[in-house]
């Protein structure tokens, strides 16, 4: 095969990565928070019921800010049900997920989590502008923020927590272009609802950061429009605009699959040159960033099937939702994303992986039984341990393959973040599914010397997974072989494999 090539230039930058860049998304659906994060009684358990097997798991992940309580469930979201004693908490229906919600974990118990975590991680708070509205939106930012001398700070320190929890990233609802949300709105009518909540949440605290809503997906008939529309209303008080996108390979189709983030850097550029439009058409110098707080493989067509067989009197608890098994190919899609992301870190500020344990996640667990590392985790690790820095401008020449979605593709996706101590990370999906790819970098001015490390994940078997019966089966390995030389780095990528090479 022909070899796949690009340079590196300090003079050649993208921008700093935001470590929210590696958030991710705990949501009450499933098996997300019970028998996920939080299950009393399970022989990891704390004294406050959290899953320590599962903490040290999102540690070694290194999430950061971690999205909170969704996703679809906050459109139905009283978020005074998730506060004091939890034993008089009342239980609800969820119509977003069709399920009894026990509101035992609750707002105080996430905070705790995230504190527990550690300091990487911080509260992305939703507020719910799908069934509630302004009103709402600044009781729960009294509660939450407010030192005390109000009845709402002075009800939370009753309940236990005497310092505030200071949330500063609160997204404006969520999915609200989409019909299949609780109170779903037109744009003009989700536009004035955030424009309203953004400007008496400010008027709380002029520094709060905040999220407006923008499409689920690229694909949405409504999309851009949508974004235009929205940021009309609202661009002066607001930080970010949100984007969602979900891959999976329709009709069995691996060669698109492979090539999924196309469509996730089209996103990006899309929802910035429309954004910078409106900004433009204001004449306002600030610029709206992106927050792309969801996102990930996710077989949703499995889901929508299942969902149709669902009993309508059946309300069960945290029942065995989107518990998507992913293969070596997930993983490598799964890769090619987060490169996707960091390629897009000058805009791309906040990205929150939805979702981190059993729906959808990276990390699994069984009730009363262990928990395992899913093939996604290792990218996302890699990624969040050694994707700190400023990410450098990478241009490929690569070998290209044909695909049904997007036509001709590169087989070489990839990007480079140099740290603060100088030293270079190259991440690189190889995505052809027979042929290794033969790799040069020139590395110029950068003052590197030597690989640190190659490893890759890949497997013989393209459809190895990680499992309960074989929770070990898939990790990276290292790769030997790749060699700095006089100015030039030369390797070789493995088929359908996501690589990481340290440089110092």
């Amino acid at each position: 095969m022909s070899t796949a090539r690009f340079t590196l230039d300090p003079a050649f930058t993208v921008g700093e990565v935001n470590p929210r860049l590696f958030g991710s998304f705990v949501e009450h659906l499933g098996r997300c928070v019970y028998t996920g994060i939080f299950e009393p009684g399970h022989p990891t358990a704390d004294e406050d019921g959290i899953r320590t097997d599962v903490l040290d798991l999102v540690r070694e992940l290194g999430a950061t800010a971690i999205r909170y309580p969704g996703g679809n469930f906050v459109s139905g979201y009283k978020w005074e049900d998730s506060v004091g004693p939890a034993q008089d908490r009342p239980r609800r229906l969820d119509l977003a997920w069709h399920s009894t919600e026990t509101n035992r974990f609750g707002l105080s118990e996430y905070i705790a989590f995230l504190r527990k975590i550690g300091p990487q991680a911080e509260p992305m708070m939703a507020v719910n502008l799908g069934t509630r509205s302004v009103a709402e939106a600044l009781e729960l930012q009294e509660y939450a923020n407010h030192t005390q001398g109000t009845a709402l700070s002075d009800l939370r320190a009753a309940h236990g927590d005497k310092d505030p929890f200071g949330i500063r990233l609160w997204c404006l609802g969520n999915e609200m272009d989409g019909p299949w949300q609780t109170g779903h709105k037109t744009a003009e009518e989700y536009g004035r609802v955030a424009a309203e909540t953004a400007r008496a949440m400010r008027q709380i605290d002029p520094k709060v950061e905040l999220v407006a809503c923008g499409s689920s997906s690229q694909s949405m008939p409504t999309f851009a429009e949508w974004e235009a529309t929205v940021l009309q209303e609202t661009y002066d008080l607001v930080d970010y605009i949100s984007l969602h996108a979900y891959y999976w390979p329709e009709n069995g189709d691996v060669d698109s699959f492979l090539a999924s983030a196309v469509d996730m850097e089209s996103f990006i550029d899309n929802v910035v040159a429309t954004a910078d439009h409106v900004g433009a058409r204001l004449k306002s110098k600030k610029k709206i960033n992106l927050s792309f707080d969801e996102w990930n493989v996710w077989y949703l067509p499995e889901w929508e099937a299942r969902a149709k067989t669902f009993e309508q009197d059946d309300w069960p608890e945290a029942p065995r939702l989107l518990e998507d098994n992913y293969s070596v190919t997930d993983a490598v899609v799964f890769g090619s994303l987060l490169i996707a992301l960091l390629r897009h870190a000058d805009r791309v500020t906040v990205a929150c992986l939805a979702q981190l344990v059993n729906v959808i996640a990276p990390i699994m667990t069984e009730p009363g039984g262990p928990a395992w590392r899913q093939t996604t985790f290792f990218p996302f690790a890699q990624a969040s341990k050694y994707g700190r820095g400023e990410v450098l401008d990478v241009r490929v020449d690569s070998p290209t393959y044909e695909t049904k979605k997007y036509g001709e593709a590169d087989l070489l996706h990839a990007t480079a973040v140099r740290a603060q101590d100088g030293t270079v990370t190259v991440f690189a999906v190889n995505r052809s599914r027979t042929e290794a790819l033969p790799l040069e970098v020139a590395v110029s001015g950068l003052g590197l010397t030597s690989v640190v490390e190659h490893s890759a994940l890949a497997d013989a078997d393209p459809d190895a997974r990680n499992t309960l019966d074989d929770p070990g089966r898939v990790a990276p390995h290292p790769v030997d072989g790749t060699v700095l030389t006089d100015g030039t780095l030369t390797a070789v990528l493995e088929p359908l494999s996501w690589n990481v090479i340290r440089l110092g």
